[in-house]
């Protein structure tokens, strides 16, 4: 997939900003995201408040290459750097020990942090140009849908974000997958772009990916990655059913029908015919949400996909994205 590469007066205009102390938007190949210099904490704490996220959960460290891990961290277990050799650049997150270039405001106040290297040109050009570790969680309001396009972070942080620097549409299209490498067998603690099972091939035998976890990470509110629209899941026979009868019953409906059930004209407000392809539904995923929230639908209907491959990700996404939103 063709990438849009930044200017070098862009890419120079936006590390200027970083040394700042200010706010830069910047494309990955899973979601944008908005990152701050990784070792200011007054710059770290204006991502909290541009969010509105809570300052407990921890943010990831985006550093410019594997040899730089130990700039970050330390007591790197064996297992961690075969991975971070393996898929580094790329979608994978590993949370490893807190070194002393990290601050707490960065972690959440926990002493283990989050560190990847993405594998998106323009990120990595920036991350050449600034000299430093980027402090980057999605470009977006807390719990809500990630941005995929520079455009949905202008939409959705508008002024709260001091620059953009646009990089074409996200390759991936969800988060990065973020793995507890601090013991010596790594545990999948949030499913993303690089997949369980090859993570298992390189590793040589099962790992664990548990749907909640006693590490604080990423992602793991109950309810995130969520549309405006209330999402509603359940078995992949049903969604047309269930679908026409919320129609029925007043709402407005998107529903996203599996390649796996037949349809012909779905009475709906919006329909959306879901890839067979579970690569190319996880790069749609969070820009079909937007426009079912942007055609005015209220409900959106859906069922998991099978958890394998790329639908493990897709499948914890859809659950977060229908769970129990937070009572003003």
């Amino acid at each position: 997939m063709a990438r849009v590469t930044a200017s070098t007066s862009d890419i120079e205009k936006a590390a200027d900003v970083l040394r700042a102390g200010g706010l830069v938007a910047l494309p990955t190949e899973t979601v944008y995201g908005l990152g701050a210099n990784a070792e200011d904490p007054a710059a770290v704490a204006r991502i909290f408040q541009a969010k509105g996220r809570p300052p407990s959960h921890p943010l990831i460290v985006h550093i410019a290459g594997a040899e730089l891990l130990d700039d970050w961290v330390q007591d790197v277990p064996a297992p961690a750097r075969l991975l971070a050799e393996h898929f580094w650049p790329g979608p994978l997150t590993l949370v490893l020990r807190r070194g002393s270039r990290v601050p707490l405001e960065a972690t959440g106040g926990l002493e283990t942090v989050a560190v990847r290297v993405p594998d998106h040109p323009v990120a990595l050009e920036l991350l050449s140009a600034f000299g430093g570790g980027i402090t980057a969680p999605s470009a977006n309001r807390f719990g809500s849908v990630s941005p995929t396009t520079a455009d949905h972070v202008r939409a959705e942080l508008g002024d709260a974000v001091d620059f953009v620097l646009d990089g074409g549409s996200c390759a991936v299209g969800v988060e990065s997958t973020i793995v507890d490498a601090t013991g010596d067998t790594p545990t999948i603690l949030r499913p993303g772009g690089v997949t369980r099972e090859s993570l298992q091939a390189l590793w040589g035998g099962p790992l664990a990916a548990p749907s909640t976890s006693r590490v604080r990470v990423p992602g793991q509110h109950p309810s995130h990655y969520a549309p405006r629209a209330r999402v509603v899941l359940v078995e992949p026979e049903q969604v047309v059913a269930e679908a026409e009868l919320a129609q029925e019953l007043g709402h407005q409906v998107g529903v996203l029908v599996p390649a796996s059930v037949a349809h012909a004209q779905v009475k709906a407000h919006a329909v959306v015919a879901v890839s067979a392809s579970m690569t190319d539904y996880a790069h749609k995923l969070y820009r079909i949400l937007r426009e079912l929230d942007q055609q005015g639908c209220d409900l959106i209907v859906a069922s998991l996909p099978s958890e394998e491959g790329m639908g493990l990700a897709i499948a914890n996404r859809l659950r977060r994205a229908a769970g129990p939103r937070p009572t003003v």
